[in-house]
Order: structure tokens, then C-alpha cells, then sequence
């Protein structure tokens, strides 16, 4: 492998950043000494998140694996029920719904959003079909459409893995808001950062208080504070997906910092965007695509290569020069838990090509004018 010189600028893949009142916000959390789940800075956090997205219920998660876990139980999956997935996705899009005995149903993704093909939903829907996941790749939404039409005429729920997407719309609707449920991720790598942290975005408000309880180890705790039994007692099936206070209190600094994270994120990915367009087609490469009717989130950016040798090649191109540019899923149908656990998976050629072909370019709430140059001219340097 070759070795990176020290004097050579580095540019992380990602990082986090400081972005507005978090470090008061931890000190505020210490000195009120409630560092346990459901305190003042989730409660805000919640307020923030119905707020802004109009949603009937949000809840903090310890991750967004959790949200999707407790999307699962709020379902009553049971063994053998199949969930229509994409394969070109993290494996906790699927491990959610393998842990309650569901058969994750791989499907392919469209050219060029990376995301579900909805084309191939109805031939993938059997009687054993009770919900489809749609992942909102890059920030860029699915063809939200004829996924909700397909699933009305099936009677099957959709749940929305939306780690990607906060903030991103589909003909102006909030993503995340058009399943019955939503995760959210706020793993370091996302636009809005707990280091670890997710929400549940509950959209059908009969769910609310079931996922109240679900969140709670299946017991009505919330309901108890709230006065409305004179003590709580196990009600349901449940675990443990509060995060603690000190998270809320970081995750409340970032969200109050929207408007300048995303500005400048969109600044970052539109430079992208711009200065790659001759660069791309000089060396066979393809931009990332945004319907027109399609706000993205911003949340990164990323090019196909014209192969993977090329890929590779320019990882390595890069590396040399301090900045760290990577790959993204390997299909989950291939893996050797997806061949066990999947149900019905043919060939998904385009989810395969895209997997070999992917390139992620440095992309971070604190990336310089600097950074970005330095990124765009080793790019331009490569041939």
C-alpha cells in the first residue's frame, strides 16, 4: 500500500463538527445531573423534530438500527412474513426485520438514483408480503408514488429508511414523512451527528403510544409520567432505545444549526457537482442524478466510475494524496447471510454494477474551501 507523506494535506472521508451550542448544551445537561433517557434536551429534540416535519410523534433512539427494530415490532412481523429490500443498502436496513423471523425480499435499484427500483415492486409482492423499505439513498428520494400506490393496493406498510435523507423532500413533502413509520440516523457520518443516535418518526399517530411503549421496554413508563396511570407495569414487547441525555444534548446543538450545516453542505456538493462535469465525461464517469421533482438532503456525493479496476485505481490515486475517498454497500443478496436469509433473490444486476462502480468523495460539515480544492484538483489530475 502505498505510504501517504506527512506534509501532504489530508482530507478525512468524513468527520464531525461543532456546529452551534453543543458543548454549552453537554455542560447544561451535567449541571442538571439527569443523564438518562427522556430528560429536557430529548424532550426539545422531539418538539424540534414534530415541529419541523409536521410529524404526530418523534422519538430519540440509541441508533437508527433501533428505530428500524422498533419499526419491526410496531409491524408484529411474524416468522416467515417477507419485507421487500433494497440490496443495495446497510445491513441494518434488513437485520431489523431477520431478527423478528421476516424474509428480507432483495430487490434492484434504478440506475440512476441507486435507490429501489419501483418498476420491479409488483412482481416482487406475494401473499406473504406485509411491507416494503424504502432507502433514500444519498439523500435523493425514491419514487415515493407508485411505491405508496403498489402498497395501498396490497395493504402492506411502508417504512422508510430514511438514515440518508433529513431535510430532503419528494415533490415537496418532508422525507420521512410518508410511511407509516421513518428511522433516522444520527451516526456520526450523517448531516446531523450524536456520534451514535437515530429517531423513530411515527407518521400514522395509532401507532404513537404503542411505539411509546415499545421504546420503553414494553412497559406504559411514559404514560405514568405523564399522569395518565397512577403506575406503569410490562403492557407489550419491547427493549431498551432511549439514549442518554448527554446525546440528546449534542443532537439538539446540530439540529438547531439546519440552516448553516445544510447551506453550506449544499455549497460543498453543488461545487462537486459543477467543477466534475468536464472531468467526468473526459474520463468516462457519471454524476450522481436528482430528479427535478427531488430536494436532496445533501448528504453526500459520490460518482460512478467507468469500472471497478478504475475505482480502484483512483482510491489508491487519492490515498497518495492525503484524501480518503471510499466505496459503499456490497449487495446484501450476495453476502453469505443473505443467500441464508433472503427469500427469492435472482440476479440484481444493476445493484452489482453500481456496488463495483460506486465512489465516495470527501463531504463534512467543516470541510475548507481548501479541502474541497485540494480534492477537485488530485480528481483532475487523474486520468
Amino acid at each position: 500500500m502505498p505510504s501517504v507523506d506527512a506534509r501532504v494535506r489530508a482530507v478525512p472521508f468524513t468527520r464531525s463538527a461543532i456546529m452551534g451550542q453543543e458543548e454549552a448544551y453537554l455542560a447544561e445537561a451535567l449541571r442538571q445531573r439527569h443523564l438518562s433517557g427522556d430528560g429536557p434536551f430529548t424532550k426539545r429534540c422531539h418538539a424540534l423534530l414534530e415541529g419541523r416535519l409536521g410529524v404526530p410523534k418523534a422519538l430519540l433512539t440509541t441508533s437508527g438500527t433501533h428505530a428500524l427494530e422498533m419499526a419491526a415490532l410496531l409491524l408484529d412481523l411474524q416468522p416467515g412474513d417477507e419485507v421487500i429490500v433494497p440490496s443495495y443498502t446497510f445491513v441494518s436496513t434488513v437485520n431489523a426485520f431477520v431478527l423478528r423471523g421476516a424474509v428480507p425480499v432483495f430487490a434492484d435499484i434504478r440506475p440512476d438514483t441507486c435507490n429501489l427500483d419501483e418498476r420491479a415492486l409488483a412482481s416482487l409482492v406475494t401473499p406473504r408480503t406485509r411491507a416494503i423499505v424504502p432507502v433514500h439513498y444519498a439523500g435523493v428520494a425514491c419514487e415515493m408514488d407508485e411505491i405508496l400506490r403498489v402498497a395501498a393496493r396490497h395493504g402492506l406498510a411502508v417504512v422508510e429508511d430514511n438514515a440518508h435523507g433529513l431535510f430532503g423532500t419528494y415533490r415537496g413533502r418532508e422525507l420521512g414523512t410518508l410511511g407509516v413509520v421513518a428511522a433516522q440516523s444520527f451516526h456520526d457520518t450523517k448531516n446531523f451527528s450524536a456520534g451514535e443516535g437515530g429517531a423513530l418518526l411515527v407518521n400514522d399517530p395509532a401507532l404513537a403510544e404503542r411505539a411509546e411503549i415499545v421504546r420503553e421496554k414494553g412497559t406504559n413508563r411514559s404514560r405514568f409520567f405523564r399522569g395518565q396511570v397512577d403506575k406503569y407495569s410490562w403492557v407489550d414487547v419491547g427493549s431498551s432505545y432511549l439514549p442518554s441525555e448527554l446525546v440528546a444534548a449534542f443532537l439538539l446543538g446540530q439540529l438547531e444549526a439546519e440552516g448553516r450545516i445544510q447551506a453550506h453542505r449544499r455549497r460543498l456538493w453543488e461545487a462537486y457537482h459543477r467543477e466534475l462535469a468536464d472531468w467526468c465525461r473526459a474520463v468516462g464517469a457519471v454524476p450522481p442524478a436528482v430528479p427535478a421533482h427531488c430536494g436532496p438532503s445533501w448528504h453526500l456525493y459520490y460518482v460512478l466510475m467507468p469500472d471497478l479496476d478504475a475505482r480502484t485505481r483512483l482510491i489508491a490515486h487519492l490515498r497518495e494524496r492525503g484524501i480518503t475517498a471510499v466505496f459503499h454497500y456490497l449487495p446484501l443478496h450476495t453476502s453469505e447471510y443473505g443467500r441464508r436469509f433472503g427469500g427469492r433473490a435472482g440476479a440484481l444486476p444493476v445493484c452489482e454494477d453500481v456496488s463495483d462502480r460506486l465512489l465516495r468523495l470527501p463531504l463534512y460539515n467543516d470541510m475548507s474551501d481548501d479541502d474541497l480544492d485540494h480534492v477537485l484538483h488530485a480528481l483532475r489530475a487523474w486520468r
